[in-house]
């Protein structure tokens, strides 16, 4: 029964991507845009606490 819900869940997430891109595609680039941003900004934190960490932490 959880693996119905998961491809359930997986298809609607799909679908509601593909509406997005289609009905919206500059709204879906900005989404994107704000994404990678996330991820960039996580890898720099996570790089200056490894920083700070390997420098004994002062």
């Amino acid at each position: 029964m959880a693996v119905n819900a998961k491809k359930i869940a997986t298809y609607v997430l799909v679908v509601f991507a593909l509406y997005v891109i289609i009905t919206d595609p500059a709204k879906a680039a900005d989404y994107v845009q704000i994404g990678f941003e996330g991820i960039s900004d996580a890898a720099k934190a996570v790089g200056t606490f490894m920083t700070w960490l390997v420098d004994g932490a002062k």
